[in-house]
């Protein structure tokens, strides 16, 4: 992360709080599944295979439209040029528009449109063409973050480790906020979802198109 300036840390701090909201209402909603966590859904799965198919059949489709998610964002963001920061988070704010205005009239079917979005939003951040800031999944972070702390105390940079410990707590942040607002709105919490997209997007017009010789997506 520290190749990228601070204001794109910014963008990745705040994604990372939207997929830790989403994510949380969608853990809720589901009941032990999630929408942007495709490890613990590929667990899931497995454990369903042997022992409840229908576990099974769930987590599998979480698991497509995360990756089918992905799949177009990644074409979009490819089609967007410098603008596809912008192009992205286009898709997510509209996925889960679609999603917000299901809530409460379908099943948990909605879901889907969830882990879509959070597939396409893992196409923010990349470096020659692979993901270079991972905002829906904190494993690697956490990896980062002890690896940077190591660094630290043998001479390197004293404070490598910061953006990796905040971007897990944008994450955790993110959850705690939607656990509430589940408690209160049910699904219709997406509309805050929704609501702090569209400051993300806001926030990525005003950063403007990528640098031309910018290989940090």
């Amino acid at each position: 992360m520290r190749r990228h300036p601070p204001s794109r840390h910014v963008l990745a701090f705040g994604l990372a709080a939207l997929a830790g909201m989403v994510d949380a209402l969608g853990l809720l909603k589901l009941g032990g599944l999630f929408v942007s966590f495709m490890s613990g859904n590929s667990t899931r799965m497995a454990v369903g295979i042997a022992t409840e198919p229908t576990l099974a059949w769930a987590a599998a489709g979480l698991i497509g439209a995360f990756v089918g998610g992905v799949f177009v964002g990644a074409l979009l963001a490819r089609m967007a040029g410098r603008w596809r920061k912008q192009a992205v988070l286009t898709l997510v704010l509209a996925l889960l528009t679609i999603a917000a205005s299901l809530a409460g009239s379908v099943g948990d079917g909605l879901t889907l449109l969830m882990a879509a979005a959070m597939g396409a939003v893992n196409n923010m951040f990349q470096r020659d063409g692979e993901v270079s800031i991972g905002v829906t999944y904190m494993t690697g972070a956490l990896v980062k973050l002890g690896q940077a702390l190591a660094s630290a105390v043998t001479g390197g940079p004293a404070f490598g480790w910061l953006p990796h410990l905040l971007l897990w707590l944008g994450l955790v942040a993110g959850a705690v906020a939607g656990a509430v607002l589940f408690g209160r709105m049910d699904l219709g919490a997406l509309w805050v979802a929704c609501s702090w997209c569209l400051l993300l997007l806001a926030w990525s017009l005003w950063l403007g198109p990528l640098p031309r010789t910018d290989r940090l997506a």
